[in-house]
């Protein structure tokens, strides 16, 4: 995955920038404020995520902000209480689950000009589990099969098939293979 940041002025946003985000604004509003398990309910989630995979399920509630920039895979698990600021991408692999209050965050503010927001991509990989309130931070990858523990904060890319917890997230097994 590239990590390359991009640089985005809010003061700056287009009409039809502002327009969009309003929408999501709303759409997510309605969504979190729907009866579960409802045809409205699933005609909500799929406007705010039009390319979500087959099989996937976002409990509510749910804070997105840029919403089209979050990419979900086939049967993907997302818990209550999912923070996702995506203007950096977000990837959800297929089989990931996300458990309650986990944020996943791509963008961050400048130091200096705190109206420019600094966007790096996170990707989680397939069937990844992120342990309830965990962050991910701008340009991390949990790689694939890995586990995040519970409160932890990662800070640097996760390699697959490990476990790591704590904050900063560090190394604590590798989760050994299935005989």
């Amino acid at each position: 995955m590239m990590n390359q940041e991009i640089r985005i002025d809010v003061t700056k946003q287009s009409d039809e920038e502002l327009a969009l985000a309003k929408n999501h604004a709303q759409l997510i509003f309605k969504f979190n404020h729907t009866m579960p398990e409802t045809e409205e309910y699933e005609q909500l989630m799929r406007q705010i995520f039009p390319t979500m995979g087959e099989g996937s399920r976002i409990s509510t509630p749910l804070t997105a902000i840029r919403p089209h920039c979050v990419n979900i895979g086939k049967n993907v698990v997302v818990m209550p209480g999912c923070l996702m600021m995506s203007a950096g991408g977000i990837t959800i692999d297929d089989g990931a689950m996300i458990a309650a209050n986990v944020q996943l965050i791509s963008n961050n503010h400048d130091l200096y000009e705190r109206q420019i927001i600094t966007c790096k991509p996170v990707k989680i990989g397939k069937n990844a589990w992120i342990g309830a309130g965990a962050t991910i931070l701008p340009g991390v990858t949990v790689g694939d099969n890995a586990v995040v523990g519970a409160a932890s904060v990662v800070t640097k890319d996760v390699a697959p098939n490990t476990i790591v917890a704590g904050n900063p997230a560090k190394l604590i097994k590798t989760i050994p293979l299935k005989s």
